[in-house]
């Protein structure tokens, strides 16, 4: 049964693209104007309001070319990984907006696990472009914590920890079948923290960013809270497949792998 959730915060309506978890979610969060369509379903022109685009990343490309162009300006990015070099090539780097989306739902209909630790209580999930503030509201009135980041700089670091969180837990979780996100960091901390800083290191010096210090404590403060998830690996292109991408172009250009364990660990499971 869907989970009903009542505040006195003013939600702006919204399109949502994609009846799954999320986007039932955020139709919850939201009001009876709310349009919530299938990713191969005409986008109205007519709606003045955020698009929040909830769909599997392989599907993306279709929701932009089914989105008029007046509106794509308007997309609300929900999905995990790499995006940055899929938005350049659509033309939406400098427009976009995106949420980095540290709540989970565990069933089609549950009510949300908000995405707050021991070591960030205020919540991690965040949200940038020029409907964040949309975004935070309609979190919010759901019970959910939501900071707006106005700094695109800002974002991309907050962006790339969650990525190296996304590929650090699901590859060390595969390597050890049946194990959950709370088993890789209970049970099997000392491999997960050794890849989260190999990763780091590698984003800091291709992109030029320092993080913030202690990221592995706050990765696997964020998977305590969702420790009954199941690792995996998916959406390779967009997840571990980023950092692969820059071990096959150091490699092409006679470097050395930055990442050499995470690519030790991807042949390892056959997935490379």
């Amino acid at each position: 049964m869907a989970t009903a959730f009542t505040s006195a915060l003013v939600v702006p309506s919204a399109i949502i693209i994609g009846g799954g978890r999320i986007g039932n979610a955020l139709k919850e969060m939201g009001g009876e104007r709310d349009v919530l369509i299938r990713r191969n379903e005409s986008i109205p022109t007519d709606f003045d309001g955020p698009i929040f685009v909830c769909t599997r990343n392989d599907d993306l490309d279709a929701v932009v070319d089914s989105t008029p162009q007046s509106k794509r300006r308007d997309l609300v990015f929900f999905q995990n990984g790499m995006l940055d070099p899929w938005l350049e090539n659509r033309g939406l780097a400098d427009s976009s907006n995106q949420v980095l989306a540290y709540f989970a739902v565990a069933k089609l209909g549950e009510t949300p696990i908000d995405g707050k630790t021991d070591t960030n209580p205020e919540g991690l999930t965040a949200a940038t472009g020029k409907w964040a503030p949309a975004v935070a509201s309609r979190l919010n009135a759901g019970g959910l914590s939501c900071k707006v980041v106005n700094s695109k700089e800002a974002f991309k670091k907050l962006m790339f920890e969650k990525l190296i969180w996304i590929s650090s837990f699901m590859l060390v979780g595969v390597r050890h079948p049946g194990a959950t996100v709370g088993d890789v960091e209970k049970e099997h901390r000392s491999e997960v923290e050794t890849l989260i800083h190999e990763l780091a290191a590698t984003v800091e010096v291709e992109k030029g960013i320092t993080f913030e210090e202690n990221m592995e404590e706050r990765l696997c403060a964020y998977s305590r809270a969702v420790a009954h998830f199941p690792t995996g690996i998916k959406d390779f292109k967009w997840k571990n497949g980023y950092f692969y991408s820059l071990t096959q172009k150091a490699l092409v250009e006679g470097k050395p792998d930055p990442c050499p364990l995470h690519t030790c660990w991807l042949k390892e499971l056959n997935a490379i």
